[in-house]
């Protein structure tokens, strides 16, 4: 079970080995005057040191009237200005992205409208674009926040591999979905504080602890495998809760970078956990499912094999650790 557990998951994490959580977010508000057919801009986005040099894109027959000097804030680019062209309700209008980016991109976009309601859509690249319909639903934001979840944890390597290295240590159907739950629990409850605004973490640091919780999997695993025992291979579930409230405060990042409005923030708190929770859910059954698999074709692998999965675990987990930790002393100095 564990050996197959770690080629399967080794398969399925290699690619984005190098990057650990590449996923930069940004965020478009745009808001419709009730007075005339302008529409106020704000455009929050990582600056073009970061590798995102990207920018809205709109109709041409919309253009800028006013702009305001660019601001910095907390490592973020905030851009604001006025639109005017666009047809009432921006109804049919699209809006998409355009330059270049060297890393995976989520901006969200959210257009408050004349008539009260709120469009809300998730862009990825300039190949994505939105088109305004004539009426928005709440389904249309509850899909959006739903996606931005799911995506964030599905390209959060990091993250995943912390999972992975859960379902090679615990082989027990059971105990691994107790463990699962715990995971699932703690990481919802720091998300929810850190997105409401309760208590935070700042993100170098943070990061560090992520890393140190992969790489805390690595020697228990081998533990594991020689026979031995430990707290963690005893009561695997509560060493999953502590390490889910570091990693709930690492998946906040995805929604309190963008400075949502604090009347958006509880809906769109519930739908982003719960794309969140499907993602992680889709990663744990695609990984049982091609295991169960491969035990039904009995494939026979190299003895050699059976090592690599806890030192997939085990050694990134190191390489990041020293890598952020690198990032952390470099800004404390």
């Amino acid at each position: 079970m564990t050996r197959r557990l770690l080629i399967v998951g080794t398969w399925l994490l290699v690619a984005p080995f190098c990057q650990a959580h590449p996923v930069m977010n940004a965020y478009l508000e745009m808001v419709e005057s009730t007075n005339d057919d302008t529409t106020s801009v704000t455009w929050r986005h990582p600056s073009a040191a970061s590798g995102m040099n990207m920018e809205p894109l709109y109709p041409a027959e919309v253009k800028g009237v006013t702009t305001r000097p660019a601001q910095s804030e907390g490592g973020f680019i905030s851009e604001r200005y006025v639109l005017r062209g666009a047809p009432r309700f921006w109804s049919g209008c699209f809006i998409g992205l355009k330059g270049t980016t060297s890393s995976a991109t989520e901006v969200l976009v959210r257009l408050k409208l004349a008539n009260g309601q709120t469009q809300v859509a998730v862009l990825r690249s300039p190949a994505d674009v939105f088109i305004v319909p004539k009426q928005a639903g709440r389904g249309q934001a509850a899909a959006a926040y739903f996606q931005l979840g799911t995506g964030h944890i599905l390209t959060g390597v990091d993250h995943l591999l912390f999972v992975l290295g859960l379902l090679i240590l615990v082989p027990r159907r059971m105990m691994l979905i107790k463990t699962i739950t715990s995971f699932t629990v703690a990481h919802s409850i720091t998300l929810a504080i850190a997105t409401l605004g309760y208590a935070s973490a700042p993100l170098p640091p943070l990061n560090v602890a992520i890393a140190l919780s992969i790489f805390y999997l690595g020697p228990e695993i081998i533990r594991k495998q020689r026979g031995k025992t430990s707290l963690t291979i005893e009561h695997p579930w509560l060493v999953a809760f502590v390490f889910g409230l570091l990693h709930g405060f690492g998946f906040a990042s995805g929604l309190t970078s963008l400075g949502l409005p604090h009347t958006d923030i509880p809906f769109a708190l519930l739908m982003f956990n719960l794309g969140v929770e499907f993602g992680q859910l889709c990663f744990v059954f695609i990984i049982l499912a091609l295991v169960h698999s491969f035990n039904r074709l009995e494939i026979v692998w190299p003895r050699w094999v059976a090592a690599l999965p806890c030192y997939t675990v085990g050694s990134l987990g190191a390489y990041w650790t020293i890598q952020r930790a690198a990032i952390l002393l470099k800004s404390l100095s």
